[in-house]
């Protein structure tokens, strides 16, 4: 025990370093946009005086070190401050778009897993042949696929041609009940299905090389030889080995889906927390902008702490 918790530790130091810094890069980077935001505030013919007063009520006026303090002190004390353009506070902002994002991130790693599993053992189990060669063929070109380009294509042709989900949004107005629910899942259909293809070729080839060198281990062999039946030997031993290493991807995925989920929330104007992003940054919207980025960070570190931890309780090894 006095290891996992020097484990943890170390994981939960570096994951603040991680928050740390990436709070202080989303704060530098958002300075250098081009544009003025007191025009986003105010109104582009507001007078030379009106717009030094707005950037003094906001404290856009002051050195960026000065802004930069007062920021971190605010973060601390849990304020992401109040929304420019919307006059909310921006965990309000944030807090009513969180739950769209986190629904299509979990259906797109949902789905991601539920076919990545089969299609990984079925490439291994056949390793070499025409199955095997297809799958690694299309994981290749899944890994090589842009987000946005696969939701344009997938919004065009299932959506606008053959009409059989719908082109936007994430719900239909005035409709309650059970029936909500499930346009709510028509709506997430291909949001979701555009993330799970660009992870999914690596998810598969990943679990396809670690399954073959898994059956390539002494203990398969004996079991084999001890006329323990191929598919046991498959499904029960070497797949419970090789999901170690795929347990670790599955952790660094959220943090692309993460990433992934800005670009298909824009494509499809899924109401999400990557929506809000895009919408911020043409108004900008820095507060929105900055709690965003640190939400997104926060999400990724937890992830890939917990795929640590739970990789540390699965081999002993790893935790020294």
């Amino acid at each position: 025990m006095p290891a996992l918790a020097s484990f943890t530790l170390r994981r939960l130091a570096r994951g603040l370093v991680t928050v740390w810094f990436a709070v202080t890069v989303t704060f530098l980077l958002l300075r250098l946009l081009p544009g003025d935001p007191a025009l986003a505030i105010a109104s582009p013919t507001m007078t030379e005086e009106t717009r030094a007063a707005v950037l003094e009520r906001y404290g856009l006026a002051d050195p960026l070190l000065v802004q930069y303090g007062r920021y971190l002190l605010a973060l601390v004390q849990g304020d992401l401050g109040t929304s420019f353009t919307q006059g909310q506070p921006v965990s309000a902002v944030l807090l009513e778009r969180l739950p769209w994002t986190l629904l299509l991130t979990g259906a797109a790693l949902v789905v991601t897993v539920l076919v990545g599993i089969p299609l990984g053992v079925l490439a291994a189990a056949r390793a070499g042949g025409g199955l095997d060669r297809l799958v690694q063929g299309l994981g290749v070109t899944g890994q090589s696929l842009f987000v946005p380009s696969v939701g344009v294509l997938l919004l065009y042709v299932l959506g606008l041609q053959l009409g059989w989900f719908p082109i936007g949004g994430a719900y239909d107005r005035g409709v309650y009940g059970g029936e909500w629910y499930l346009i709510v899942l028509h709506h997430l259909a291909l949001p979701a299905l555009s993330l799970a293809l660009v992870q999914l070729g690596a998810y598969v080839i990943t679990l396809r090389s670690t399954l073959i060198e898994a059956l390539g281990e002494d203990y398969c062999a004996l079991a084999r030889a001890g006329g323990i039946p191929y598919r046991r030997v498959l499904w029960k031993h070497a797949l419970r080995n090789a999901l170690l290493p795929t347990t670790t991807l599955v952790g660094l995925q959220l943090g692309f889906l993460v990433g992934g989920a800005v670009l298909t929330e824009t494509v499809y104007a899924y109401p999400g927390v990557g929506r809000g992003i895009y919408e911020a940054v043409t108004q900008l919207d820095f507060p929105v902008l900055q709690g965003a980025f640190v939400l997104l960070a926060v999400t990724v570190v937890v992830a890939n702490l917990l795929t640590d931890l739970v990789y540390g309780l699965l081999d002993p090894r790893v935790r020294t």
